[in-house]
Formats: structure tokens, sequence, C-alpha cells
């Protein structure tokens, strides 16, 4: 069974979100959204793979076709999915119940003065690996996503957390808007499903 859907012109997440249904309610072998713009195909992309599809895209002018493919010997689609998918084990859920998601929606601390502001955040993310495995995942949107981009004197810091285990969503939308999609170096593009869906299993947020 073959699922088009054309998802041109909606906004985060909703491709995700109709991809997403589509796949509950039917269980296609193949599946094709239709989006026009990168945030929505790498987010696609990424939730297609979660799913057990192999993904492929093809480009036609300003729309992108986002192609899963079922990959039978990697059908996760019946038994498990993703964090971000909402559904997981009782031993991941477990585990998601004592953690902490951080929210940045900026890439300065405090307001007043952004020099100021911009030091205060450098300090914060170095500061967060003292909150050892506690730590989660790391959600960054609007003016935050500039710390996950090449260059930005917070990078290093971010990629060394990564590399000690911890997640970080980067907002596809804001990265879009900034125009840094090409230019993210750490972490993952995401959706507002995705933020959502940490804000509700975390045991604990801490805003920025």
């Amino acid at each position: 069974m073959s699922v088009k859907i054309e998802c041109q012109g909606l906004p985060c997440p909703q491709p995700v979100i109709n991809c997403k249904n589509a796949i509950e309610a039917n269980n296609p072998s193949e599946i094709i959204i239709i989006v026009d713009n990168e945030a929505a195909k790498e987010n696609v992309s990424r939730f297609m793979g979660t799913k057990g599809y192999e993904v492929s895209t093809e480009k036609n002018g300003a729309l992108i076709s986002i192609i899963g493919k079922k990959n039978m010997e990697n059908d996760v689609s019946k038994d498990t999915e993703c964090v971000d998918c909402k559904i997981m084990s009782d031993d991941e859920l477990a585990q998601v119940d004592s953690k902490i998601v951080v929210f940045i929606d900026s890439d300065c601390l405090g307001r007043g003065d952004d020099e100021l502001g911009a030091k205060l955040m450098f300090n914060f993310i170095a500061t967060l690996s003292e909150l050892g495995e506690s730590l989660w995942r790391i959600v960054m949107v609007n003016g935050a996503v500039k710390l996950s981009a090449a260059g930005h004197p917070c990078l290093e810091k971010l990629q060394a957390l990564e590399t000690a285990g911890v997640s970080i969503l980067v907002c596809g939308t804001c990265l879009d808007h900034f125009k840094l999609l090409d230019k993210r170096s750490v972490g993952e593009t995401t959706n507002m499903l995705d933020v959502v869906t940490s804000l509700q299993l975390a045991s604990k947020v801490i805003k920025a």
C-alpha cells in the first residue's frame, strides 16, 4: 500500500503529524510526503526513519518529495517508537522520569545587556555538565538555535555534552528563519511535536 500526502505550505509540525497519522492509520509499505522547505524535509525524514522506513528524497523545483519505503527487517512500527514519538517501553519511561530537560529560547541569558547575556549563556552551557546523568535533553528554539551554528563560542561546550550522551534538539523552523540550516553543527533538527513531547516526558524542565 502506498500513501501520498501533500504538505507544502503547512507550518511546523503539521507535516510530521500528518505523516505520523497516516502511518498509524494505514501502516503503508510506502509513504510519500511533499514539503516545500528543508526543515520539514529533515523532520519528516527523521520521523520516517524511527518508524522503520528507508528514506530518500527527490526535488522538483520548490517541492521536495520524501519517500519512505518499509524495511520489513527493521519494522519498529508495531513494537516501539522513539522518545520523540511518545510511545516508549516501561523501562525507557522509567529512565525518562528521572531526567531533566533544559529549554533555551535565546542566545543571551537574562535581559539588560546582550554582551553580558552572551557571556552568561556561555557560562550556563559550560556548567550544565554539573547536572551529571540527570541531564537528558537540551531543547533550543528561536534565537537559541544560533548556539548550534558553526563558529559560535558555545558550540564546543554543546558538542561535549552531546558526546557525553545528552540529546540536543534544535528547532528546524528557527534554523530556517535565521538561515542557519546548513550551519547547524550539533544536535538534531527538530519540530514542535518533538519539543512538546520532550517537555511532557521530562521530570523537570529548566528554562534558561
